[in-house]
């Protein structure tokens, strides 16, 4: 079993959102329903990146690593191709 990482953006404000689960598919989908009361308001939302892990203990230290500054200048670099190609009217630094 794999435990995930895993980062959404909101196509409604650009922000991004971080967060675990041990299953990825269910969650996605708990998040575009509106019953993620984090994301709920911030929808439609995308899948724009994700990790797998072999524990919960280590997606969490991974989730926790991503939300802060060195994290975000990882997934800023990770992902200069899809930002570079996405709009930038409403999208928020990471």
């Amino acid at each position: 079993m794999f435990y995930y990482t895993y980062i959404l953006k909101s196509k409604k404000d650009g922000e991004f959102y971080t967060g675990c689960t041990k299953d990825l598919k269910l969650r996605f989908e708990e998040h575009k329903k509106g019953e993620v009361e984090s994301t709920k308001d911030r929808r439609p939302l995308e899948l724009v990146y994700y990790e797998a892990c072999k524990n919960n203990n280590d997606a969490r230290h991974r989730e926790m690593y991503l939300k802060r500054y060195y994290g975000k200048l990882f997934i800023k670099n990770r992902l200069k191709a899809y930002l570079m190609d996405t709009p930038q009217s409403n999208e928020k630094p990471i």
